[in-house]
């Protein structure tokens, strides 16, 4: 099943900022709460909270309810509906890389010839 454009936009622009993909990283690893979330940036609260809601805008991450806190959890789902968009694409890298693959294999059985100007530095 192909993704939904509104997904796969709301997914990228999430994804777009550093900071974000780091908090998607460290939830990779299991819940945390927003203050473990925001320990290793440089930044206060309301903005890491900024940056939190636009994860759950995209159906990245939900938060859920333990007594005082509302730890995060990554959603996998919408990662998994662009890695599938992606696989799409994946025949043009390969094909890039098997071309490479085959010029390097071409360059390497063909012995090479200084140029003059490394002739001429040698002098």
């Amino acid at each position: 099943m192909t993704p939904s454009a509104d997904t796969l936009n709301k997914a990228f622009a999430a994804l777009a900022d550093p900071t974000r993909r780091a908090i998607v990283a460290r939830l990779a690893a299991g819940e945390a709460t927003v203050n473990e979330l925001a320990a290793p940036f440089d930044m206060s609260q309301p903005s890491i909270s900024k940056h939190l809601k636009v994860l759950e805008r995209a159906g990245l991450i939900s938060r859920g309810r333990a007594a005082q806190t509302r730890p995060c959890r990554l959603e996998a789902a919408p990662l998994q509906e662009v890695a599938n968009w992606m696989a799409l694409y994946r025949h043009v890298w390969e094909d890039s890389f098997e071309r490479l693959d085959a010029f390097l294999q071409s360059s390497a059985a063909t012995p090479s010839t200084p140029s003059k100007g490394k002739k001429n530095a040698a002098k």
